[in-house]
């Protein structure tokens, strides 16, 4: 027994440290999705906003590497902070203990069994196995010979099992640097898994097919905005002074929700093939201290905090008259860095930071 234990301790060791090539065997889709996401690409060689703050971050001096929990789990600690999350990371979760300055993942350690959610299968763990028939000449298996997977778990279904690093988090002052509100993860119907991790064409696995699978580029500001703008809507009304532009977040928590993001609803009219620039608004929320924005481990009030609410609907009132055939264009977009930030940063060099990214595009014809 014991000796079955530690080769199970063993291959979850191998496939961490292997970078997930192992799980690439049967999953290749998958991997190839997770290669672009910023899960795995949490680490201060590949995210040069994470590296950016971290420089500045006066833990660095003393080699403490304080975003370990969530931007590197499962590594040794001599491999941090360069090696990043892995299936393992997510896969292993069994629960999640919450805390008031931020929340924790607890691990499954004692074999190899990995955690996931499947409908349908929700009172099922499948566990490897050979059967033979025919003398010995057909062989028939049962689940994958790499692990068990257990789809029992129910944080899986609800999307809490994101809320060990996804919830938020305090700096050592006890301020709240940034919040998901945990509400979001309760539903088994719409939760964080089924929004940022929807459905998409293809098999999750070679060994058994299926026609759709949870997208593992993880939808969000940095890969993938597309699959997220179904949960903003843009509405128009005319009135008689001007009109007016409803946004509307379907999301359980605001529009964006790290600080560092920067949101603007940017309106044009068109008439008589003319195009003017309306006013832009801006959303955002800056954090600091003594009135003025701050690094945010020196960080203990909000200076600014328009940011588009959950289930919020922010009207936007324009003064413009319009005529019949005018068209007005809407585009509700965000920077990755708040522009103010970016030289704060050293991030200058970066033209992906500082490209303003569409998340919703609509036209309005005039009638």
């Amino acid at each position: 027994m014991r000796l079955l234990i530690s080769l199970s301790i063993l291959l979850i060791v191998q496939l961490s440290a292997t970078d997930i090539q192992t799980c690439k065997s049967c999953h290749p889709t998958i991997y190839n999705e997770f290669q672009n996401s910023f899960h795995k690409k949490s680490t201060i060689n590949e995210d040069a906003v994470h590296k950016a703050v971290w420089e500045k971050h006066p833990a660095k001096a003393k080699g403490n590497y304080k975003c370990a929990k969530c931007h590197t789990p499962n590594v040794p600690k001599e491999k941090q902070p360069h090696q990043g999350i892995s299936c393992i990371s997510c896969h292993t979760i069994t629960d999640i203990k919450e805390h008031q300055t931020s929340n924790s993942n607890i691990y499954e350690s004692k074999d190899k069994t990995l955690y996931s959610a499947q409908k349908g299968m929700e009172d099922k763990k499948i566990v490897y196995k050979e059967e033979r028939s025919w003398l010995g000449l057909v062989k028939k298996t049962t689940g994958s010979p790499y692990h068990d997977i257990d789809y029992r778990n129910k944080n899986f279904y609800t999307g809490r099992v994101c809320m060990g690093c996804h919830s938020h988090k305090e700096n050592g002052k006890g301020f709240k640097l940034c919040e998901t509100d945990m509400r979001g993860a309760v539903s088994k119907k719409t939760n964080c898994i089924s929004c940022h991790m929807p459905q998409v064409s293809g098999t999750a696995t070679t060994i058994r097919q299926s026609k759709t699978h949870a997208f593992h580029g993880f939808a969000g500001v940095r890969n993938a905005p597309e699959l997220l703008e179904k949960y903003v809507d843009i509405f128009y009304q005319k009135s008689n002074d001007g009109f007016t532009l409803t946004v509307v977040n379907k999301a359980p928590h605001k529009l964006l929700t790290h600080p560092l993001r920067l949101v603007q609803l940017r309106t044009t009219l068109k008439r008589a093939d003319k195009k003017q620039s309306l006013k832009t608004s801006t959303f955002v929320k800056i954090i600091g201290t003594a009135g003025k924005p701050s690094a945010p481990w020196l960080a203990t009030e909000i200076i600014k905090d328009n940011m588009i609410k959950a289930n919020e609907k922010r009207v936007i009132t324009f003064d413009t008259k319009l005529q019949h055939g005018d068209e007005i264009e809407a585009t509700l977009g965000y920077y990755i860095v708040n522009p103010k930030s970016i030289k704060k940063l050293g991030l200058e060099g970066d033209k992906a930071l500082q490209s303003f990214i569409t998340l919703k595009h609509q036209y309005f014809k005039i009638k």
